[in-house]
């Protein structure tokens, strides 16, 4: 019953994710990011990732536009799963 200590906004991304997004830390490859903002609609930009960040627990993605992103919000960066999306 591991998965009670970990609530839905708090769940961490996968190693392999992690990955990917530093692989796109410093380049200037723009990305197609599918997200959901805080009133669950769908968003989607094309931007660079800046920064990959932890602040009070969770896990951030600053894209280009100086717009922080939570991980668990962010559902596809370029055809990766990255989280269902729901937050």
């Amino acid at each position: 019953m591991a998965s009670e200590h970990l609530s839905s906004t708090q769940q961490s991304v996968h190693w392999s994710i992690h990955e990917f997004l530093r692989g796109h830390l410093f380049s200037s490859h723009i990305l197609e990011i599918v997200y959901r903002d805080d009133a669950g609609q769908v968003q989607i930009v094309h931007d660079v990732i800046r920064d990959l960040f932890s602040r009070a627990g969770q896990e951030f993605v600053l894209i280009g536009r100086g717009q922080m992103l939570r991980l668990d919000h962010v559902v596809m960066i370029d055809g990766m799963e990255i989280s269902a999306g729901i937050g």
